[in-house]
């Protein structure tokens, strides 16, 4: 019998499902960690989850203990048990038959523990798992790594992800356990891939072992290797040749590969572990990203969690936002200042959808989780650095000092001020935090980009900045006023990853809309995260008769926000923008937030211009003035963007002016370059005398490919 064909004798016991549970006291954890207490009056409560899942426990910030009672034989000569959980939110304590295992601290982190003496000496045994997320007070020092789960303003302020929210098993192993494994493709071509791999393993001694290096079930690499004691890490090259390479789904198939090791001690199969990656290789210029060696203008989107309470979404549920951005066009999905689970990954592996994954830091944090953050940082490239899909790595969003989503309602003017100290004044956040996980990020992989935050201005002494994010149209200036700064401060659009607008949602039903106008405002601010303010600025809802009413054009003026967007930054593409990603995706609870998608899936109208816009061909024009005079004159440009790769022959663009119900045409007839803009004419429109609406219509067509788009102005006497 081969290593291989043994490996079913290391089966784990699954200790998922329904748990006792109660608030942890001090009395609880002295007296009811053991085997001897009684717990059978304590409530059930389903395990992966989070405990405000739970009627009795809605409102409860924790901690809470966690009891499961279970059977496991005793391990045989040369095995050895350990505890393993995947996922607690965030820290905790973990007893096996009152015997203390440890404190794991990390919400998206594996923690295992040995428990081999203690399975050896009983068949029945009790695990117990104190947990605890402490609500962040201070949110301009939060202690915990939590992210967007607890200081948001997409998500309830009230909200308390604490729980086990992943599953905990006891896991069997021989005398040598693979704690981590990390499968990096450093190079790849027609010809040949390079992988990086990096295992970590836990010995109960000194002994000499045999590793062995699978792709696709077949033997590439073997080597003999000494361990000793507690955990060893090793790492070493494997040359795939003539691989099948992974690509974008605008690009080429999704070819994926199973790397498996397996660890021979005493020549027995001690462990073993598989990662499917994909063979690809990312570099980016200047914000430019290529993949294989192929550039692309990279259209994204930030998503928030598929759920607010994470570990309670289905793999069905996390697969369809992956599918729900690709069939808007994106190629890119921002996985914004949180992890997700392993589900959404394979989805965006599967589905060819790009991911730049944020780590679990939004704004401002304390000073001593710097270590913590930066163990937590080296993780998240061994959970997570095998999926092809991730492109970059990003250390911290925003990482500035502010107060925001903390049950106040959002007030401009108040955040003016920390807004522009925060992008020009050193901080310990933004200056050291972000500098020492990009560093441990770059330490760990080396195969990938690192951004040390996001949404940083230029700034003394360098006059450097991050990607950018801009909310024109919402909290400053006006939706119009993009294109005059990207003219005059073009640095700014290497790569736009906020901008948008609130509107309301379809699903509504926490909204009580007999109510109005008067509806309960302050409660909408505190706990759905409406901002009343800036909608009074743009659409005010007591211009409108009904709910239904403001409620579709908040959804319109969101749509003209994000189109127009879209348009300039396509526009601009390569010179200099290299991508954007619109905010936000979905929503992870009932809010009014600036969400397309919202916590139903219903889609907002914003959903179908953002797949309109994001077409692979679009035909664009200069945006046309809100309001023009009689006989007056404008010239505007008229473009088209396409993001294939090969040109379009003898395409024919036209575009129509009605004008008080005379057309005016112009035609245009040529090539337009694959994968660029292309400059396709200029027109000149002059308003007629009479007053009335002004519309202007492009149609691109070339074989299969059409494309239109539709602009408004309204002509208005001089007053």
């Amino acid at each position: 019998m081969s290593a291989h064909q043994n490996a079913s004798q290391w089966t784990a016991l699954d200790l998922t499902g329904q748990w006792r549970v109660t608030k942890a006291t001090d009395d609880s954890l002295r007296t009811s960690v053991g085997l001897d207490t009684d717990d059978t009056e304590w409530p059930l409560i389903a395990v992966p989850g989070h405990w405000q899942s739970h009627s009795m426990f809605s409102d409860e910030s924790g901690p809470l203990l966690y009891r499961k009672d279970f059977e496991l034989k005793k391990p045989e000569d040369g095995e050895r048990n350990f505890v393993v959980l995947d996922g607690l939110f965030y820290q905790g304590d973990v007893w096996l038959d009152g015997a203390y295992l440890g404190d794991p601290e990390g919400y998206f982190v594996p923690h295992a523990y040995d428990i081999t003496a203690l399975a050896d000496l009983d068949t029945e045994h009790v695990l117990a798992i104190g947990a605890t997320c402490a609500p962040q007070r201070d949110k301009k020092a939060k202690r915990n790594i939590t992210g967007v789960f607890q200081h948001w303003d997409c998500i309830n302020p009230s909200f308390n992800p604490g729980g086990i929210w992943r599953g905990v098993r006891i896991e069997r192993t021989g005398p040598v356990r693979i704690d981590a494994l990390r499968v990096l493709c450093r190079d790849a071509s027609e010809a040949r891939a390079n992988l990086r791999l990096t295992v970590r393993l836990d010995s109960n001694g000194e002994a000499p072992i045999r590793i062995l290096t699978f792709v696709d079930d077949k033997v590439v690499d073997e080597q003999e290797k000494s361990v000793a004691l507690g955990l060893n890490t090793l790492d070493w090259d494997i040359d795939i040749d003539d691989p099948a390479l992974w690509w974008p789904w605008s690009l080429g198939p999704q070819n994926l590969t199973d790397i498996r090791i397996e660890v021979i001690c005493d020549g027995q199969l001690s462990h073993s572990a598989t990662r499917r990656t994909g063979l690809r290789e990312v570099a980016v210029h200047d914000w430019i990203y290529s993949v294989n060696g192929e550039r692309l203008f990279l259209k994204g989107a930030n998503m928030a969690p598929t759920q607010a309470m994470l570990g309670q979404a289905t793999t069905e549920e996390l697969r369809r936002d992956v599918e729900l951005a690709r069939d808007a066009g994106l190629d890119l999905i921002r996985i914004h200042g949180h992890i997700s689970r392993p589900e959404l990954y394979d989805a965006a592996d599967e589905l060819g959808m790009l991911v730049w994954q944020d780590f679990p830091l939004q704004w401002g944090y304390a000073r001593h989780i710097r270590k913590q953050a930066v163990r937590q940082a080296e993780e998240a490239v061994n959970l997570l650095g095998h999926h092809p899909s991730i492109i970059v790595w990003c250390a911290h969003n925003e990482p500035f000092t502010w107060d925001l989503g903390q049950g106040q309602p959002f007030d401009l003017k108040k955040f003016a001020l920390p807004f522009i100290a925060g992008h020009q004044l050193p901080s310990w956040n933004r200056s050291v935090l972000d500098r020492w996980i990009k560093r441990a990020f770059e330490k760990a992989d080396v195969t990938r980009p690192v951004i040390a935050h996001s949404g940083v201005l230029p700034h003394l002494p360098l006059l450097n900045g991050a990607d950018t994010h801009f909310y024109f149209g919402w909290y400053h200036g006006n939706e119009r006023d993009l294109p005059g700064l990207a003219t005059k401060l073009p640095s700014l659009v290497r790569f736009v990853s906020e901008f948008g607008a609130q509107a309301i949602p379809e699903s509504a039903d926490f909204i009580d809309t007999a109510l109005w106008p008067d509806l309960d405002w302050k409660h909408l601010e505190l706990e759905h995260g409406l901002q009343y303010s800036i909608f009074e600025q743009h659409v005010p809802p007591r211009a409108f008769a009904s709910f239904d009413e403001w409620r579709l054009a908040t959804q319109i003026y969101q749509s003209d926000v994000i189109k127009y967007h879209i348009e300039t930054l396509r526009r601009l593409k390569y010179r200099p923008t290299g991508g954007f990603c619109m905010f936000l995706l979905n929503d992870a609870m009932p809010m009014v937030s600036w969400s397309v998608l919202d916590h139903q899936r219903v889609p907002k109208l914003a959903y179908t211009t953002l797949a309109e816009a994001c077409r692979q061909v679009i035909i664009t024009a200069d945006r046309l003035p809100i309001a023009m005079h009689p006989g007056e004159e404008i010239r505007i440009a008229v473009h088209a963007v396409s993001d294939l790769r090969e040109d379009l022959k003898d395409a024919i663009v036209s575009a129509t002016l009605e004008v008080a119900g005379v057309p005016q045409v112009w035609r245009w007839e040529g090539d337009i370059a694959g994968d660029d803009c292309s400059l396709v004419g200029h027109i000149t429109i002059t308003a007629p005398f009479a007053e009335g609406p002004l519309v202007l219509d492009l149609t691109l067509e070339c074989g299969e490919v059409v494309a239109t788009n539709r602009y408004y102005s309204e002509v208005v006497a001089r007053t």
